[in-house]
């Protein structure tokens, strides 16, 4: 006798047989047992989850001797010929080989005849989807309104493609892919009643491989029982499959955990002696780190399907959990950029490496990127300190990561005659200090008497016989601003003789920073904004800054005044952006105290006070000491003020929409709708104009 496969051997041929599927048998078996019988079914899944089984287990239900039963004999003739394939009114059609018109007009024709044997005529369409639209067409009527005597069955593995007149003359049961758990409990059976030894590593190998097929995880196992000379053993299976065998997933991921490079590329050296799928190996290590990730949030939820259990465990244990979850995502995003890859072993390794190099955030390890000092230290440094306490300052200037580049010399214009220059003489100390701190490269000579360098005038003796000497170079912002930003190595225009003089009214050089008139100091976390700034007179509109938070109480007092004197002040930019934020809290005589919002701390250091002081200096004609503290205002802010007015002038423009009777009208006549989001004030838009 021929030998018969495992698949047609185990072919379920009655419900009780049936491996799942439990939510279809249980609606078949309530209408056959109450007689509830429709003329159409249709039945949807994978290949290999039981429809044309179920099919045929139906036709024997509708014409077992015994009567229609969810329990056939199959001891009877129509039993057995059922189940041998040759009962006459069970017409099996493959619609794939049959997808023309006229097979289907014959098909019908046909219909009209009583059944021969049974009770019924069971016409079983397989691949249903596979008909044409004019085979459909031609089907409609008949599967509406058939004979009583007759029943159609289709099975389909791609529902999408039928048409809703097919779909709405049917019941639709759709079958579900079969589970590995589910699958290796089926093989675990079939093995132990065909004798045939095998070892359970082997059976999940073969349950996953299956991907949801009950028919192919038995053709599986016939091949591997071939394999393996009458035994089912796991080495046999995972060479026949060409999977990977675990201990080398878990050399990678302990290679990782140790942080040797090394060993990780040793191991993928191993690995590739086995020609193996190398998208497929990170499948295995996605797979092992969710297995992991299952150890860390519930130990007892790990199945042993792999036999590893001890060893997920033991993983767990070792690697932290933001490192699991990060290994995973960064598996994720390599399996898809894997094609990519000028090589796949390349592109594998470059994933490993990927893991290896980089640290979730906020661990012990991560790399972390030295954060720029703000706070309240810059705004209330003592600018008349600054040049005695530039010693204290030295030492940290190596720790400056990005080049400096000196600012460029304004050339001497011959119209220009440089003022007579009063001879200063520094203290010793002062000029030790500076020395220590400046030691760049010198420049092209350029006439002394010219170049305004207020970090080289107190350094020297000026008299009118003073010989020509070289310029030094404008030391590093770290060098000279306690707590300065760190700085791009950019080229920035130096601002001209008068245009230093007319921005320092009556400002001593011995009690100001030196440098601050000489370069322009970044005033956030990044120089680069400086040069947005710049681009964006001539490009693009700079992105609009989010609204400020109400305030707790209106402006009254002192920051009324505050509000009333803001307008006026000859300031823009981030010295206007950061006065906006502020109040005015008290004033003693000439000394004035103002609360900036710590939000904005971020544009704040000493330049912008002192700039915002001159500025209060110029507006009022004498001068006023001004002290800020980084405490959130909690009367209204200037930039308050602005945002709740821009607030009220929208409301009110909606509402006058809203209100308006026309635009009323066309809402009640033709449906329109008002899109509240473009509404503008009018104030806005004849400004923009």
């Amino acid at each position: 006798m021929s030998y018969q496969v495992l698949a047609r051997k185990w072919r379920p041929r009655s419900f009780r047989e049936m491996v799942g599927q439990t939510h279809v048998l249980k609606a078949l078996i309530n209408a056959l047992d109450s007689q509830r019988l429709h003329h159409a079914y249709l039945f949807t899944g994978t290949r290999g989850v039981g429809k044309t089984t179920i099919a045929r287990i139906i036709a024997k239900c509708l014409n077992c001797e015994t009567g229609i039963t969810s329990t056939p004999c199959g001891e009877c003739s129509v039993c057995r010929e059922i189940d041998e394939g040759r009962f006459v009114d069970l017409i099996e059609i493959d619609a794939a080989s049959r997808t023309k018109v006229e097979d289907t007009r014959e098909l019908l024709d046909n219909v009209q005849y009583a059944p021969s044997r049974g009770r019924f005529k069971v016409y079983l369409i397989d691949e249903v989807h596979m008909l044409s639209s004019h085979s459909f067409n031609a089907l409609l009527k008949t599967l509406e309104e058939p004979p009583p005597y007759v029943k159609f069955i289709l099975a389909t593995t791609d529902p999408q493609k039928l048409p809703a007149t097919i779909l709405s003359r049917c019941l639709q049961f759709s079958l579900k892919n079969m589970t590995p758990e589910r699958v290796v409990e089926h093989l675990t059976h079939v093995l132990g009643v065909e004798q045939v030894p095998f070892e359970d590593d082997a059976l999940w190998l073969l349950g996953r491989a299956a991907d949801g097929s009950m028919r192919d995880a038995m053709s599986l196992t016939d091949q591997a029982i071939a394999f393996g000379e009458g035994k089912v053993m796991a080495a046999d299976v995972r060479a026949m499959l060409g999977t990977l065998d675990h201990g080398q997933v878990f050399d990678v991921l302990h290679s990782l955990i140790e942080g040797d490079a090394k060993a990780l590329l040793e191991a993928v050296r191993h690995l590739a002696e086995q020609g193996p799928d190398w998208n497929g190996v990170l499948s295995e290590i996605l797979n092992v780190l969710h297995r992991v990730a299952i150890a860390q949030a519930l130990p007892d939820g790990v199945d042993n399907g792999h036999g590893d259990r001890d060893r997920v465990l033991a993983l767990a244990q070792a690697l932290p959990a933001e490192d699991v979850q990060f290994y995973y995502q960064m598996g994720l995003i390599g399996r898809r950029d894997l094609p990519l890859a000028p090589d796949p072993r390349g592109g594998f390794e470059m994933v490993l490496l990927r893991m290896l190099a980089f640290r979730p955030a906020d661990t012990a390890d991560a790399p972390r990127q030295p954060l720029k000092t703000v706070g309240i230290s810059q705004a209330t440094v003592d600018s008349a300190n600054s040049v005695a306490t530039a010693p204290k300052v030295a030492p940290v200037a190596p720790a400056a990561v990005v080049p400096v580049v000196p600012a460029p010399v304004v050339a001497p214009a011959p119209e220009l005659e440089p003022e007579p220059v009063t001879p200063v003489v520094v203290p010793e100390p002062v000029v030790e200090a500076v020395e220590v701190v400046v030691d760049l490269p010198w420049n092209d000579p350029v006439e002394p008497e010219v170049v305004q360098q207020p970090a080289v005038e107190p350094m020297l003796e000026t008299t009118s016989e003073q010989p020509e000497l070289p310029p030094m170079p404008t030391p590093t912002p770290d060098s000279v601003v306690p707590d300065a930003p760190e700085w791009a190595a950019a080229p920035i225009p130096e601002p001209s003789v008068a245009e230093v003089d007319a921005a320092t009214p009556g400002i001593d050089l011995d009690d100001e920073p030196p440098l601050d008139e000489d370069y322009i100091e970044p005033d956030i976390d990044s120089a680069y904004s400086y040069l947005d700034e710049l681009a964006s007179e001539h490009t693009a509109e700079p992105t609009p800054e989010p609204e400020p938070e109400p305030a707790a109480m209106p402006a009254t007092g002192l920051a009324l005044q505050w509000l009333e004197l803001f307008p006026k002040l000859p300031i823009s930019g981030m010295t206007g952006s950061i006065a906006a934020n502020c109040t005015l809290i008290a004033v003693d005589g000439d000394n004035w105290l103002l609360h900036l919002d710590p939000a904005h701390s971020a544009l704040f250091n000493a330049t912008q006070q002192r700039r915002l002081n001159d500025a209060l200096n110029q507006f009022h004609g004498r001068t006023l000491n001004l002290s800020m503290e980084l405490i959130k205002p909690e009367q209204e802010t200037p930039a308050q003020a602005a945002s709740r007015r821009r607030v009220n002038r929208q409301r009110e423009a909606e509402e006058s929409i809203h209100g308006d009777p026309f635009i009323q009208q066309m809402m009640e006549q033709f449906g329109a709708v008002i899109r509240n989001d473009t509404i503008e004030p009018v104030e806005a838009l004849v400004s923009q104009g």
